[in-house]
């Protein structure tokens, strides 16, 4: 079998096998948040914690909730990193100094999980399992949490309440993402990742040097960081270490369980909202942005420029013989559509063109499908865009859903769609004109601008993906990319909470014959432009100096 074929192969049995869970998966997630039962693990954390589950909140109260949860979150995390040295289960390691331990607090809180470090050399077992791996849980639990809010906007009339920001976290984090990742890790350790506290194990010489290994409970974190769009490895190889992703099958699986949530979240959408054909069309929108970037990059990759990558059978350098060449390019592809930052290759070592592809996945606001409810708001927030821009063309109030598209909804969304590039061109910008950051480049020209490029829309967009060029462990990046971590993903949290609490605010108004028909395939075209072609004009400019230029000179 080929190379090509077997890509192709591997991308039809993944479409497969989430169309076989899209519907379970998304009526089961419509349930947990439109019930008004709690279960009695539920009721005891409630307690704990001290929140009323049954109170509904209007958006600044939903929003604080968010932001007080994740400040702890910060504290704590941050906190457990400065004290390693004298915790049990530390390997041995000291303590992370601080610029570092900020960063990498703010990151997975954040559900970036960006790693200026190395896992196996840095993190002990208390720290990875006690902070790490809590925080995928629950900051991915916020996320959901956040777009059912918005979908609540959406299907409530003249009421400003949202729920309740503390019930909603608890039941994403229990219901869902807890036990679909018991069942995830048990397929891994079944298929031969690892899973174990066991200390660091010195194995024989390696070119002339003693080679190690640390155990860890990895299989369980592998799980909720794909599960979870989260990225960060307990390797600093990530998904290309055997002990997290041992074999080809693993590799498909883990793309499976990345993309399975952000996906099924379109159909939990319409469930609520009360018209399937709704969560149809923006599943339809993500699909066609997903299966479009997935074919463009396998055909970069396999584009066969020499005799070099002729023998090879495409582009493989960076890219492990186990995995290959179309099994890469999906899994770049979707970790940079997705939140997730996940690698099982280096990106900087893809294609000028290749590598310009994951960039711009990320620049799209990952929205296709996007993060564990990041996306499905993000790309809600895109439709509503698109509802203005097609009222303009026909001289009509737009209406998206019930709900007219005013003056303040739009100022909401264009705030939530210039945050994060404005994010990503200064600080980028910034780095580039100091003299001190570009220090940190491994390459200089188009590839190094790139690296730079890359990282702080990684960081803004909360993906956590690297080029893999650029030392970013330096004081510099590490409060920088920090603060583009969490300006990136509490921002657009403003805004999106605050056009819900606006929509839910409106009365219905009813459909006539003028009312644009958003479930139909005119309407995705006109989402799937208006998402190209406003990423295009914000980002050209420095794609041009980046990848773009790298491609064309190749």
């Amino acid at each position: 079998m080929g190379p090509v074929l077997s890509g192709v192969l591997q991308l039809i049995a993944l479409i497969a096998a989430l169309a076989l869970v899209y519907v379970p998966l998304g009526n089961y997630m419509a349930k947990v948040y439109s019930s008004d039962r709690h279960w009695r693990v539920e009721k005891w954390i409630y307690k704990g914690i001290g929140a009323d589950p049954n109170t509904e909140m209007r958006w600044p109260a939903y929003l604080r909730g968010v932001l007080a949860f994740s400040a702890v979150g910060v504290f704590f995390l941050y906190l457990l990193q400065r004290l390693q040295g004298i915790l049990p289960g530390s390997l041995g390691f000291s303590s992370v100094d601080p610029a570092q331990s900020f960063n990498t607090a703010v990151s997975f809180v954040t559900n970036t999980n960006w790693q200026s470090y190395y896992g196996e050399q840095t993190m002990g077992h208390v720290v990875q399992t006690a902070g790490l791996a809590v925080q995928n849980f629950v900051s991915a639990a916020v996320g959901i949490a956040v777009a059912v809010a918005l979908v609540r906007g959406f299907a409530r009339s003249r009421t400003g309440e949202l729920g309740n920001f503390w019930a909603d976290m608890v039941r994403g984090t229990i219901r869902i993402l807890v036990p679909l990742s018991v069942v995830a890790a048990i397929v891994l350790v079944a298929c031969g990742a690892i899973q174990n506290f066991s200390g660091i194990h010195e194995v024989g010489q390696f070119m002339g040097g003693h080679q190690q290994w640390n155990g860890g409970a990895v299989a369980s974190q592998e799980a909720i960081k794909e599960l979870g769009t989260n990225g960060g490895g307990y390797f600093n190889a990530n998904s290309a270490h055997p002990f997290e992703n041992p074999t080809p099958f693993t590799n498909l699986f883990e793309i499976f369980l990345l993309l399975v949530i952000p996906f099924a979240l379109t159909r939990t959408f319409g469930v609520l909202v009360g018209s399937i054909r709704q969560g149809y069309a923006i599943l339809a929108t993500m699909a066609t942005i997903w299966v479009g970037f997935v074919a463009l990059m396998m055909w970069t990759e396999f584009a066969h420029h020499g005799s070099a990558l002729q023998i090879a059978g495409g582009a493989m350098e960076g890219k492990e013989q186990r995995i290959g060449v179309g099994a890469s390019s999906i899994f770049a592809v979707s970790t940079t559509l997705t939140s997730t930052g996940a690698v099982d290759s280096f990106h900087s070592s893809f294609t000028g063109l290749g590598g310009g592809i994951t960039m711009l996945g990320m620049q799209l606001g990952e929205i296709a499908p996007g993060g564990t409810g990041s996306g499905l708001y993000g790309m809600l927030i895109m439709a509503v865009i698109a509802v203005f821009i097609a009222g303009l063309m026909v001289g009509r109030t737009p209406e998206y859903l019930g709900k007219k598209i005013g003056t303040r909804e739009m100022k909401l969304a264009a705030c939530y769609i210039l945050i994060t590039p404005a994010l990503v061109l200064i600080f980028a910008a910034a780095s580039m004109a100091l003299p001190t950051p570009p220090h940190s480049m491994l390459n200089s020209g188009a590839h190094g601008f790139s690296e730079v490029l890359y990282a702080f829309t990684s960081a803004a967009n909360n993906n956590g993906s690297a080029f893999a060029g650029l030392n970013a462990n330096t004081d510099w990046f590490n409060t920088m990319t920090g603060l583009a971590m969490l300006l990136g993903r509490f921002l657009p949290m403003v805004f999106v909470l605050a056009l819900a609490g606006s929509l839910a605010e409106q009365r219905p108004v009813p459909e006539t014959v003028g009312t644009l028909r958003t479930h139909k395939p005119l309407f995705v075209g006109l989402l799937v432009g208006a998402i190209l072609i406003i990423t295009g004009l914000t980002y050209f400019p420095a794609l041009a100096l980046g990848p773009l230029a790298e491609g064309l000179a190749s």
